[in-house]
C-alpha cells in the first residue's frame, strides 16, 4: 500500500508529561541525521516540548513544526501535534490526575491517526498505571488499551531486544491471581501469537519458543506444584501438533542462569515478573515493549515513568530509540513477508490453473 522506499511516519506519544517522557523523546531525536531516517510526529504539547528541551544541556538545534494533524508533518522536522490546552500545567517527578488525562487524551488522537493511516507505527512514551487508573481509563495499560482499540480477541506484551525476547501468558495482574488465571488455551494462544509474530514481524523462518515453568523446580513431580504436568505441558504439546517448535516446561532459574534462553528464538514467561525481571537485567539499555497481535505496530521503551528523574537531564534515550527503530523495522518485515506470502499464493493460484510446475515440485492434487 505505501512502497517499501518511503520514509516511514512514526507517531510518538508523550506518556505522562511529569515524568522522563520528553527527555528521552528528546534526546532519541536530537541527531538531525535521525530525520533522514524516518518523520516523527509528537503527540503532546509544544509546550511542554519546550520545557524540556531547556532542562537538556548539550543540546543541538531541534526544528520542530506544530501541527493540527498529523496528515500536515513536515518531513524533515520534528512535528508536535498540540493535543492539550496552552495552559497546560507542567510538575516534574509529581504524579498527578491532570497528567493522567493529558496522557490519555494524547494516546487518543494518536490511535485516531492510527486508523485513519497519517502515521504507520505509534511508540508510546510511558504513564503512571495507578494515576491513570485513578481517572477512568478503564484499561491496566497501553498494550490492554489497544487491543480494545482494534478489537482483537487477544494480544501479548513481547519484550524484545537483539539478545532475548520474552512473551508472558498472564499480563498486569496480582501475582496472588496467577495460578488461576493461567490455561492450556491462554498459553496456547500465546504461543500462537508469539510463532506468528517471530514470523512475520522478527524474519524468523523456523522459531523455536522455550516455555517457563509456573513453579520452582518446574513443580519437582507435583511436589511443588501441578500446574506442569497439568496445563503447560499439555498446551507445549498441542502446540507442537499445530506445527509450533515450542519445548519445555523449563525451571526459570536454571533456563535463565545456564543459558538456556540463548538456543531459542522467543520465551513465554507464565507471569510479568517472571519474564520481565530477567529481560531488564539481560537487555534493559536497548529493550523494547512490543504488542504483539495487534493489526497495526506499536512499542515503547521497556521502563516506566521514573519520576525521581524527570527534569534532571539524567534519562538514558537508548530504549526509547530501540523502541522506534524497532517499530520500522517490523513495519518493513511485515510489508516483505506479507508481498512474500502474496507472491506465494499467486503461485499456488496459477498451478491451480494447470501452469506447467517447476521440476521437482510436488503437484498439487
Amino acid at each position: 500500500m505505501h512502497g517499501n522506499n518511503r520514509k516511514l511516519v512514526v507517531g510518538i506519544t508523550q506518556g505522562d508529561g511529569n515524568g522522563i517522557g520528553y527527555e528521552v523523546i528528546i534526546k532519541a531525536l536530537a541527531d538531525a541525521r535521525i530525520l533522514e531516517s524516518f518523520t516523527p510526529v509528537i503527540y503532546g504539547s509544544s509546550k511542554l516540548f519546550g520545557f524540556y528541551r531547556k532542562t537538556i544541556h548539550n543540546l543541538d538545534q531541534i526544528d520542530t513544526n506544530v501541527i493540527s494533524s498529523a496528515a500536515d508533518a513536515h518531513q524533515r522536522r520534528v512535528n508536535i501535534v498540540n493535543c492539550l490546552p496552552e495552559n497546560v500545567y507542567v510538575e516534574p517527578g509529581q504524579p498527578n490526575p491532570d497528567a493522567a488525562k493529558a496522557a490519555i487524551t494524547c494516546l487518543e488522537s494518536a490511535v485516531e491517526d492510527l486508523k485513519k493511516g497519517d502515521i504507520d507505527v505509534l511508540v508510546t512514551a510511558p504513564f503512571n498505571k495507578k494515576v491513570i487508573s485513578s481517572q477512568g481509563f478503564g484499561f491496566t495499560g497501553h498494550t490492554e488499551y489497544l487491543q480494545n482499540a482494534f478489537g482483537v480477541t487477544d494480544v501479548t506484551m513481547f519484550m524484545v531486544s537483539e539478545r532475548l525476547k520474552v512473551g508472558v501468558v498472564t499480563g498486569h495482574i496480582p501475582l496472588r491471581d496467577v495460578p488461576d488465571s493461567i490455561s492450556e488455551e491462554k498459553i496456547l494462544s500465546k504461543l500462537r501469537l508469539m510463532d506468528a509474530s517471530l514470523r512475520r514481524d522478527f524474519g524468523v523462518d523456523s522459531p523455536k519458543i522455550g516455555v517457563l515453568s509456573l513453579n520452582p523446580h518446574s513443580g519437582d513431580g507435583g511436589l511443588l506444584g501441578d500446574e506442569e504436568e497439568r496445563i503447560i505441558a499439555p498446551a507445549v504439546a498441542k502446540a507442537v501438533e499445530e506445527g509450533i517448535d515450542a519445548f519445555g516446561p523449563y525451571s526459570p532459574d536454571g533456563y535463565f542462569g545456564a543459558g538456556l534462553y540463548t538456543r531459542f528464538d522467543a520465551t513465554l514467561a507464565m507471569y510479568h515478573d517472571q519474564g520481565l525481571e530477567p529481560f531488564k537485567a539481560i537487555a534493559f539499555e536497548d529493550g523494547v515493549n512490543f504488542t504483539a497481535g495487534l493489526p497495526i505496530v506499536r512499542t515503547s521503551p521497556d521502563h516506566g515513568t521514573a519520576f525521581e528523574m524527570a527534569g534532571r537531564d539524567e534519562a538514558d534515550p537508548r530504549s526509547m530509540m530501540s523502541a522506534i527503530f524497532t517499530a520500522i523495522d517490523i513495519y518493513r518485515n511485515r510489508e516483505a513477508y506479507d508481498e512474500l506470502q502474496a507472491g506465494k499464493m499467486k503461485e499456488r493460484v496459477l498451478d491451480d490453473a494447470g501452469r506447467p510446475q517447476r521440476p521437482g515440485r510436488p503437484q498439487i492434487a
